[in-house]
């Protein structure tokens, strides 16, 4: 057997299922160009396919940034993400297909690092997820919930499902649609959801619902607090 010796400055290639903390993760992702998107969740590396299919990920995926991004435009003090990596802590670098984050400027609890990247847990993560079997719903749902990220939605498209999580004395508790069928953020005052017309489409719909809460009371009332943070 031919002994290969030790360097420091040897780099492997990254790969599936490698048990790594984040700054190795980080390390060898730079060095392997052909893994367009990976994440290290609870020390195992998880490299995703560059091919996504269009309705079970790509359609999903434009319906919530459409939501989120109508909430961002009218709401200063809030920023909207896509597919950032995230550092979390020392086993968890995700790369979240939207987050919202109120910024540190006006008392969020993530910061940007000097190298651009999100440190810390962002207040809200959205996943698409194909169904509950995916991780998203296991390993990355527990290392979120440890770190402290506040709301965490799940859209489970096979089964055509949204759950959407709140974290509440350090569990994760499923929010509840009102008697419209419409569920509203316990974080961000105005981020309403018209949940089964996101889900069949109907997309003016949501918007409408968004505008609604963006006018209420409560939301004004949280702009103003963030405009003076």
């Amino acid at each position: 057997m031919v002994k290969i010796p030790f360097s420091p400055t040897l780099i492997f290639p990254l790969n599936n299922g490698d048990k790594l903390n984040r700054y190795e993760f980080e390390r060898r992702y730079q060095n392997t160009p052909e893994a367009k998107k990976a994440e290290l969740i609870e020390g195992i590396v998880y490299i995703m396919p560059a091919a996504l299919r269009f309705r079970s990920h790509g359609q999903p995926h434009a319906r919530i940034l459409t939501w989120l991004g109508n909430y961002e435009v009218l709401t200063p003090g809030v920023e909207l993400a896509i597919e950032p990596t995230v550092r979390l802590d020392f086993d968890n670098e995700p790369q979240p297909d939207a987050v919202l984050i109120i910024t540190p400027e006006a008392g969020g609890q993530t910061r940007i690092s000097e190298d651009d990247y999100i440190e810390g847990a962002p207040e809200l993560v959205v996943e698409i997820a194909a169904s509950s079997a995916a991780i998203d719903l296991h390993g990355k749902k527990q290392a979120y919930r440890r770190n402290g990220v506040k709301e965490y939605i799940v859209w489970q498209v096979l089964e055509q499902k949204l759950t959407w999580f709140y974290l509440e004395k350090g569990e994760y508790l499923e929010l509840v649609a009102d008697e419209n069928g419409i569920l509203k953020s316990c974080l961000f005052p105005g981020l309403w959801l018209a949940v089964n017309d996101l889900l069949t489409g109907n997309m003016s719909e949501v918007l409408q619902v968004l505008q609604v809460g963006l006018q209420s009371f409560e939301h004004g009332e949280f702009v103003t607090k963030l405009g003076n943070s």
